[in-house]
């Protein structure tokens, strides 16, 4: 079973994307719920950033993950399956300065998803109205 989303927000194509439309469409992902396993890390939400150079040179990127908890025949954990969203942008001081961050949310671990995404947002606000330089959307096994 996949579970990637449609990347499209508003009938524009991800390459299109500002990083707010990103985000409201992660959001909108994020809230959709699947039928995972009652533990509290079955469902889960990754939001991170930092500049790295994954790719050769060095990009300040934000990713916004999706992980699953992916049980055997038995209903036992087996695996996880992530979604990414991995925004990518040119480097400037102004970013390099933000550093490195990362945060979890877990469903069905007595948190509230709207406290969280606030939160994660304001993380967001000097990349907000910007258009990444790349956009990587894909799901692995971990």
């Amino acid at each position: 079973m996949s579970y990637m989303p449609s990347w499209r927000a508003g009938g524009r194509a991800a390459t299109e994307l500002t990083t707010r439309a990103a985000w409201l469409a992660f959001m909108r992902f994020a809230r959709q719920r699947f039928a995972t396993a009652p533990t509290p890390d079955s469902d889960g939400l990754l939001f991170q950033y930092g500049t790295y150079a994954f790719s050769g040179r060095p990009m300040f990127m934000v990713d916004l993950t999706r992980q699953f908890d992916i049980g055997d025949d038995r209903g036992e954990h087996d695996h996880y399956v992530q979604v990414h969203c991995e925004l990518r942008y040119e480097c400037e001081p102004v970013l390099d300065a933000l550093g490195s961050f990362d945060s979890w949310f877990f469903y069905d671990a007595n948190a509230d998803p709207d406290e969280w995404f606030a939160a994660m947002e304001r993380h967001l606000e000097l990349v907000l109205a910007r258009r990444p330089s790349g956009i990587n959307v894909y799901e692995e096994p971990v």
